[in-house]
């Protein structure tokens, strides 16, 4: 199928997406403590693209729940794959617990605390993806405190 009729609609619709931006979010239900499959299927299609669409983007994941984890081992299971094809996926989770509770008839957080923690972290996300893309030392800075060290021949990076 791949070599006749290349990536599934949805899977080169997406890749599209990713190629155009240079940040995206993922707000993911969990299934089972992990990765739903449909999402997992999506990012495995895109990843047989070349140039590898999800290399050097960067991603903030995002999770409400009615259980009191708010799907968070799902996001922890999902960094796995966006990590290893090269998404620098942002430290700072979101996750909503008992979700379906925490909401008021106009659709905003209760608690000041939850409200201003997820606001926080929006904030701290688009700065970081701000600095980035017109800051190129801040990449090199991020790459080496994955403990990584940048390639010129393959990483976008000015030198010191």
């Amino acid at each position: 199928m791949e070599l006749a009729d290349g990536l599934p609609p949805g899977a080169e619709e997406f890749r599209h997406r990713l190629e155009m931006c240079d940040a995206f979010v993922i707000a993911s239900p969990e299934h089972n403590a992990s990765v739903p499959g449909l999402l997992k299927n999506l990012i495995d299609w895109v990843s047989r693209s070349r140039p590898q669409p999800f290399n050097e983007r960067h991603c903030l994941l995002l999770s409400a729940s009615p259980s009191m984890v708010g799907g968070n081992r799902g996001l922890w299971a999902l960094r796995v794959p966006l990590e290893h094809l090269g998404t620098r996926v942002y430290p700072d989770m979101f996750s909503l617990a008992r979700a379906h509770n925490a909401f008021d008839d106009h659709g905003y957080l209760t608690n000041d605390q939850l409200r201003a923690r997820f606001e926080s972290t929006i904030a701290n996300f688009m700065d970081l993806v701000e600095a980035s893309t017109h800051y190129p030392c801040i990449k090199r800075a991020w790459v080496e405190f994955l403990g990584e060290h940048p390639d010129p021949a393959i990483d976008r990076v000015e030198s010191r």
